[in-house]
């Protein structure tokens, strides 16, 4: 039986697009997608679920007259040490890169059918997560870089950010508060602050194994390699109204309410700002290399600090980076 649909764009651009009962939902898409001229998009019911592209349009329940909407949006890439995992325009992905640790589309076909409706996708050196449009995350690579997320499968409902390290990820869900797996080494293991990671709003990670979480006070709790940060015991009481917090390879920034910085970490990746400290007044905004820092501060001019290799030492170019 044939049913005439209305499918539509965000934008307000409507065609009229038949099909048969017996055809597949994808096939719906593509003639709408082909009629609009727009690339690949995925198709929501007249509800605003996600209809599922494999699912006959019969048992989509999908009546003639209806009005879908077709969403568009343009692909998301995220990278792993070797690899990469892109989210396609109808939400499913797409992995490439070494055939190893789940960098290849074949290597992640385990979960291939669970990565539908992906939201985002994060990857530590050797795995990726992907928050589901439920809340819930699929995962897969190198178990020991987080790419098994089973013994907290059952605790990963709701989620609605994820952050990575090298080797571990950890998830802040809908209440506030976290769950993390992967490499202990790595941060993997939060079990040691689990009770103060309540109303989480934030999560930074240092690649080379720490965490750090601004709670909904403004107060900061951080886990996983001390060397690199993990540990913030040496400035905690300084970590109060913390707006925003940047994260090098092994260390962290911090700026707070009134523009000032607190810094942790390993020094040699910027965790020490003391030769600068005085000039970090007013910052606006923090950005981080591999091992260094660099603040704009409230007038324009940007202050850095950390090693010179990874762009610590701005001297050269101070003169140019002056407000005009």
């Amino acid at each position: 039986m044939s049913i005439t649909l209305e499918v539509g764009l965000l934008s307000g651009r409507t065609v009229t697009v038949d099909a048969d009962e017996n055809e597949e939902v994808r096939t719906l898409k593509r003639r709408a997608e082909l009629s609009l001229g727009v690339g690949s998009g995925r198709l929501l019911g007249s509800s605003g679920t996600v209809l599922d592209a494999s699912s006959p349009i019969k048992r989509a329940r999908l009546q003639n007259g209806d009005a879908l909407t077709l969403q568009v949006h343009s692909v998301q890439i995220q990278a792993a040490r070797n690899g990469f995992a892109a989210i396609l325009g109808d939400g499913t992905v797409v992995a490439w890169g070494m055939l190893t640790w789940g960098m290849k589309h074949d290597e992640s076909s385990a979960v291939q059918d669970q990565l539908k409706n992906v939201q985002q996708i994060r990857a530590s050196q050797r795995a990726f997560a992907a928050i589901i449009g439920g809340g819930s995350v699929v995962t897969w690579g190198s178990a020991a870089h987080g790419g098994d997320s089973s013994p907290v499968q059952d605790q990963l409902a709701n989620v609605r950010q994820i952050q990575a390290s090298d080797g571990a990820f950890a998830a802040i869900l809908g209440d506030g508060s976290v769950v993390t797996w992967g490499s202990t080494a790595f941060g993997g293991d939060s079990r040691r602050v689990q009770d103060q990671l309540k109303n989480v709003q934030q999560i930074q990670a240092s690649g080379a194994g720490a965490f750090a979480a601004i709670l909904g006070d403004g107060s900061v709790v951080t886990w996983g390699s001390a060397a690199f940060g993990g540990d913030s015991r040496p400035v905690q009481d300084q970590l109060k109204n913390v707006k925003q917090i940047q994260a090098s390879k092994g260390a962290f920034a911090a700026i707070l309410s009134d523009g000032s910085v607190v810094t942790w970490g390993s020094a040699a990746f910027g965790g020490d700002s003391r030769p600068v400290q005085g000039q970090l007044k007013h910052v606006q905004q923090i950005q981080a290399s591999f091992g260094a820092f660099a603040a704009i501060l409230g007038d324009g001019s940007v202050v850095t600090w950390g090693p010179s290799a990874p762009g610590g030492d701005s001297s050269a170019v101070q003169n140019l980076l002056k407000p005009m």
